[in-house]
């Protein structure tokens, strides 16, 4: 059951749930109710055992009996709800019931009034999707990184002022929305996300921190002469070269860039993938790289984004760095 897309066609429920509901659909699988006024969602909705999706949107939920009692015990709903959408309403917390909603993959409750996200939000272990964008949220709690699952969390448009470094045991995360928040930092374990694609940080003061960190230095006489002798394969005996410079090429790193095939000592560049979704550009960063001019080995691995900026070309992907600062500060 679907309301009117069209908000003219709406109809308005004066209070919850109409009774007979789950006796005149048993079978209901998809429920609709966004915009249509209501408050409160009534006890109706613990009668519909085969319900998966519940959108919710843009309604007056939020004030006490908003949920039904006894919603987290439901034996059917609460092993059928897959997909609940309660954002553009008036919750001032995460209400407790939907913590008990084992079987829930994605929740969003962008939107609304939250100040905090409870820890018990570790207890929703199948959750894939978390949308909590626009609301107060001033921190992030660790416990978020006990969800195994977890591939896409959307925190954008709070006040986050820090991250958790826990937040780097989401091994599955392949997008995280921070933008528009008050973050001035990033713990260094965010690059354990191997599987990020998606890293939003757009209207965050370490924007511009992080450019003029970008700056980068260029390489000593001593790395210049010990990559032309790695990269051309310059023949030597140890007794050619001193004892400091035969151990300094020891210490030669390979560039990840496999069109590339230079090596680098100190010297080099670090890459860590951002994407700034209001803009049109890819900005490519994960890899230690031997100078600005290397291109990315993986700018095109993340083609199942589904952000409108992917479908730009490769050769748009690979920014240079006067571009860097458009994209980030953008």
């Amino acid at each position: 059951i679907r309301s009117s897309p069209n908000p003219r066609y709406r109809q308005r429920l004066p209070g919850p749930l109409p009774p007979g509901l789950a006796r005149w659909f048993p079978a209901l699988e998809v429920l609709d109710v966004s915009g249509t006024g209501l408050a409160a969602l009534g006890s109706e909705l613990l009668s519909l055992p085969r319900l998966h999706t519940l959108l919710a949107k843009n309604n007056r939920l939020g004030g006490p009996g908003s949920l039904p009692k006894g919603l987290a015990e439901a034996p059917l709903l609460g092993r059928s709800l897959r997909v609940l959408n309660l954002s553009g309403n008036r919750f001032a917390e995460l209400p407790a019931a939907l913590l008990g909603l084992r079987g829930l993959q994605s929740l969003s409750l962008g939107s609304n009034r939250l100040h905090s996200i409870p820890p018990e939000i570790q207890e929703l272990r199948s959750l894939e999707f978390l949308y909590l964008g626009g609301n107060f949220i001033t921190s992030i709690p660790p416990e978020l990184a006990s969800l195994p699952s977890l591939s896409y969390l959307v925190l954008c448009d709070n006040k986050i002022q820090s991250v958790p470094p826990q937040l780097a045991q989401l091994h599955s995360l392949r997008s995280l929305s921070l933008h528009n928040n008050l973050l001035t930092y990033l713990p260094r374990e965010i690059l354990n996300l191997v599987h990020l694609e998606e890293l939003s940080l757009r209207g965050n003061p370490l924007v511009v921190r992080f450019v003029r960190d970008l700056t980068y230095n260029p390489p000593s006489l001593q790395e210049l002469a010990g990559r032309t002798i790695k990269s051309r394969n310059v023949s030597y005996t140890p007794g050619d070269l001193p004892g400091n410079l035969l151990r300094y090429l020891h210490l030669a790193s390979n560039c990840p860039n496999p069109k590339c095939g230079g090596v680098y000592f100190d010297s080099c560049v670090r890459q860590i993938k951002f994407v700034d979704f209001c803009g049109k550009y890819r900005l490519p960063l994960m890899h230690y790289l031997c100078s600005p001019e290397c291109s990315s080995p993986c700018s095109s691995a993340s083609q199942s984004s589904t952000s409108q900026s992917e479908s730009d070309s490769e050769d748009e992907a690979i920014v240079a760095a006067h571009r860097m600062q458009k994209v980030l500060l953008g």
